[in-house]
């Protein structure tokens, strides 16, 4: 039985690397990290966009390390900005109420520990599911993230 299953397994192996990208988009910069957390927001803000909440993920990381046993640091700094369209949201909404997981919007920023110059800056990918409608809305989100983070990444 193992045998009829091992072909299975290994294409399955072979495939996750290239399953694990389509889940997500990053992009690096060398840069400062402060710059390029600027120009995320500025990015966002010259959309029209306002960004409802940072969170401050590697220094949580660093605070709670002790607790959870961590034996060394990740991030040099690592951080997340969300906010979210109204217009594209409705439409995401509207073709299907369950598209409302993918919503707010949330932009990745970190370094790390061993690499403070090397700036990522990236997103989960919202996968285009359902109805044509409701695939169109969530390519329109995915295609609005993907401006952000080319823009930011590449203006270093």
């Amino acid at each position: 039985m193992l045998r009829r299953f091992a072909p299975f397994a290994l294409a399955l192996l072979l495939a996750a690397p290239a399953m694990a990208a389509d889940h997500l988009v990053l992009l690096k910069a060398q840069a400062k990290f402060e710059n390029v957390k600027e120009d995320v927001v500025n990015a966002v803000t010259k959309r029209g966009f306002v960004i409802d909440y940072t969170a401050y993920i590697g220094a949580m990381l660093d605070r709670t390390a002790k607790d959870v046993g961590a034996g060394k640091p990740v991030y040099a700094r690592a951080e997340a900005v969300q906010f979210c369209s109204a217009v594209l949201s409705r439409k995401m909404v509207e073709a299907d109420p369950a598209n409302i997981v993918f919503c707010p919007y949330v932009i990745v920023i970190y370094s790390l520990a061993g690499d403070p110059g090397t700036v990522y800056v990236g997103y989960r990918r919202p996968q285009q599911v359902g109805t044509p409608a409701s695939r169109a809305s969530l390519k329109a989100v995915d295609e609005l993230l993907s401006g952000i983070v080319k823009e930011a990444a590449k203006s270093k």
